[in-house]
């Protein structure tokens, strides 16, 4: 029987951590672990054979969280740090001298970690826009739905849309399915009263010129045109991607934050995610998440990692 701290058993993420068995543990800096939320989620991770934590924070409370759990500590290396703005740029400093393949937050606050994550100097910054990726198990929905951005960028202009929409896309292809990409915004009409449209229709365009690869594109959408076959038809779109999309790219941070929070509050859906463009995928848990998210999370990350690897450029 699940419990209610797991949430619902979607198939979809079942499915997702049965693929990273076949691979060995990653390994993972954990930034923070520092509450018996964070910590039992990189546990369970290990536990499951998906992660190898490195546990970065004060050694004495990640004691004291193992302890309350119940759990045992033995054969992990932890670096002690004195506060979590420490151990948030000590975990991203493991990660730059090679020592993790994953960076997983803890129990610190997600402006904190990305602060160091996004350093110019000291960061994990690449050429790509850094952007988050809500993987949503919602169990009235036939096929996982991928939210972005709803964390990181809050305002995104074009150019960080192209980037949003490409990691995103990127994603979907790490896990073998086709990313069908609706640009959303209020309706499905190109209008300058709402940018949203405009940008839409733009990248759109910079997709049939080669700017952005991988993917089906489609917009403007509003939401029910996006992700129901019925609405799409009342409106006249015709399209592979309308009323069957698998991504859907917010117009900005509060629409996405909120219509994820809608799902997973109104429709009982679970809220796995990744942060992608920096150099090695990035888990932003929150305390709300379901256990079960949490590993999803993980798994997330590290069938993304593992295609990078596969799909780096040879070096001549």
């Amino acid at each position: 029987m699940t419990s209610p701290k797991d949430g619902p058993r979607h198939e979809a993420y079942e499915r997702l951590i049965e693929t990273t068995r076949r691979l060995s543990p990653t390994p993972t800096v954990v930034a923070h672990p520092c509450d018996t939320v964070s910590l039992e989620g990189a546990l369970e991770a290990r536990a499951s054979g998906i992660i190898e934590p490195l546990l970065v924070g004060p050694r004495s409370r990640i004691e004291a969280a193992a302890a309350e759990l119940g759990r045992s500590l033995k054969g992990l290396e932890i670096v002690d740090t004195p506060h979590s703005h420490a151990s948030a740029a000590e975990a991203v400093k493991l990660i730059r001298a090679g020592r993790g393949e994953l960076l997983m937050k803890g129990s610190l606050h997600t402006d904190e970690l990305m602060a160091e994550v996004t350093h110019r100097d000291t960061g994990l910054r690449t050429e790509r826009r850094i952007s988050h990726v809500f993987a949503m198990a919602v169990p009235t929905y036939a096929q996982p739905l991928f939210i972005t951005d709803a964390a990181v960028n809050i305002f995104p202009d074009l150019d960080a849309k192209r980037d949003i929409v490409q990691n995103a896309i990127d994603l979907a292809i790490a896990l073998q399915l086709e990313a069908k990409v609706a640009i959303l915004s209020a309706v499905e009409t190109v209008t300058s009263k709402i940018p949203s449209t405009i940008d839409a229709a733009a990248l759109c365009k910079m997709a049939d010129r080669g700017q952005i690869t991988g993917g089906l594109l489609e917009g403007p959408l509003a939401l029910d045109n996006a992700i129901s076959p019925e609405a799409a038809r009342i409106k006249g779109i015709v399209s592979p991607v309308a009323g069957q999309a698998n991504i859907l790219v917010v117009p900005d941070l509060e629409a996405g934050n909120m219509l994820a929070k809608n799902l997973t509050f109104l429709a009982n859906a679970d809220a796995a995610g990744v942060v992608l463009g920096a150099r090695v995928p990035i888990m932003l848990t929150s305390r709300a998440d379901a256990l079960r998210a949490r590993m999803a999370s993980a798994a997330l990350a590290v069938l993304f990692a593992e295609y990078r690897k596969a799909n780096q450029p040879v070096a001549s």
